[in-house]
């Protein structure tokens, strides 16, 4: 990745500030938390809208998670209910993988957008196969349960070894499956995914470079609580923002850990979220109340002044410290794929 490769020493220090004020600013000057990548360009009822990167598409900021929709703590009837509303109301990002609760999540998914639903959403799964046999596989099952002719975002799931790059873009891996797949017109854009270490972005953005591979988008850990604590943040946002690639935020309350640590409520977490150069972030909605919290964040992130997000961010360091309330960066408890090594292929 050439430039950005040698820049990212400049990154981890330079934006290191991001964790003591969010007025931190990227290589070009801009300010981190007014680039044009967060910039509201339209809105549906209650719901702005962001651009999708370079794709075009405009997405809502909020977009819905889909490993709470297939939780057994809802039935499929009340995953339905709760999609429909969230989209009834202007949410049309929605959130799924391959792996979610044995492929439930797809499925309930699949049933939402009957009806005429499936025009109002922009459709996003993951895969997990690491061969181009796996993910193709994995891909055709997605379509079967979602009941979708095409996929508008297929991400690769879990970047969080050292070597997933390396599989990614081996031969006969999955960046052949992805290749394929949009020659099949099965998918639209493509993007990966990881919540372990920015090292393991940074690497899958380099070689994408050696690859003359574009990824249209990139999800990762953005919180009040990765500001401070090997930061996706501060080491791999200012790259994408850059490259005009489409940021996902995930895990703004860190699978709701960082409510454990009492500094912070669930509005300021999603607040502060939606206050970085972000195309969506996603949130899981489990009940009629988390719906609600999420389009408050939505109508009230932008009037927070910045001395409020650094007050905001000062609030979190101390706990944030050691990572124990981002466990996904610090232990396996969220490592689906190493749980589960036979998904990868």
């Amino acid at each position: 990745m050439s430039g950005d490769a040698i820049k990212r020493r400049e990154f981890i220090g330079g934006m290191a500030a991001l964790s003591v004020t969010p007025s931190a600013r990227l290589g070009g000057g801009e300010d981190l938390l007014n680039v044009s990548a967060g910039t509201e360009v339209s809105k549906k009822g209650e719901m702005p809208y962001r651009m999708l990167g370079k794709t075009g598409v405009q997405v809502s900021c909020i977009g819905i998670g889909g490993y709470h929709l297939g939780s057994s703590n809802l039935t499929s009837a009340e995953a339905i209910e709760i999609f429909h509303a969230a989209v009834d109301r202007g949410i049309n990002f929605s959130d799924n993988c391959w792996d979610y609760n044995g492929g439930e999540s797809e499925r309930r998914v699949g049933k939402a957008l009957a009806g005429g639903y499936r025009e109002k959403v922009f459709v996003m799964t993951k895969f997990d196969g690491r061969t181009k046999a796996a993910a193709l596989r994995q891909l055709d099952e997605s379509l079967s349960r979602l009941e979708v002719e095409t996929i508008d975002l297929w991400q690769f799931h879990e970047n969080i070894r050292l070597e997933d790059p390396d599989r990614f873009f081996a031969e006969g891996g999955a960046g052949e499956a992805v290749l394929e797949a949009k020659k099949a017109g099965k998918i639209k854009f493509v993007g990966f995914t990881g919540h372990k270490d920015p090292s393991v972005h940074l690497r899958m953005l380099e070689m994408a470079e050696k690859h003359n591979f574009t990824f249209d988008a990139v999800q990762m850990p953005l919180n009040v609580m990765d500001a401070h604590f090997r930061s996706f943040g501060a080491e791999v946002l200012p790259i994408l923002v850059r490259k005009q690639i489409a940021v996902l935020g995930m895990k703004p309350m860190g699978a709701g850990l960082i409510l454990q640590s009492k500094t912070v409520t669930a509005l300021e977490c999603l607040q502060y979220a939606l206050s970085l150069p972000t195309s969506v972030v996603i949130t899981g909605i489990e009940s009629r109340e988390n719906l609600e919290q999420a389009f408050t964040a939505a109508k009230t992130y932008s009037g927070l002044t910045k001395a409020e997000i650094a007050g905001i961010l000062a609030k979190t360091a101390t706990a944030a410290a050691n990572g124990r309330y981002e466990l996904f960066k610090t232990s396996p408890m969220f490592d689906g794929t190493a749980q589960h090594p036979e998904w990868l292929g």
